[in-house]
């Protein structure tokens, strides 16, 4: 199995998380990696990870979900965070 380079950043700190992740790692696996590498201590069902715009189902590989190489990604809470 091949691994590719991801870039994440995890909304909570603004930190971007550089992962290489085989390809046959569900998206759950990848934003649970992300959030420890982050060092948010929520867990990781009150987030959702973002590619392109989109939410990326979480039961998907990587390869299925169409993430490339060095794509870049967003993990934040699925709850809209109040505009002060």
């Amino acid at each position: 199995m091949t691994a590719i380079p991801l870039r994440i950043t995890v909304l909570d700190t603004w930190d971007e998380v550089r992962l290489a992740v085989p390809t046959g790692m569900t998206v759950a696996e990848v934003k649970s990696r992300a959030l420890d590498a982050a060092q948010v201590a929520m867990p990781p069902g009150d987030y959702l990870l973002k590619f392109r715009g989109a939410e990326v189902p979480e039961e998907a590989t990587v390869a299925e979900a169409g993430l490339v190489p060095n794509g870049a990604l967003i993990v934040l809470p699925r709850r809209r965070i109040p505009a002060r």
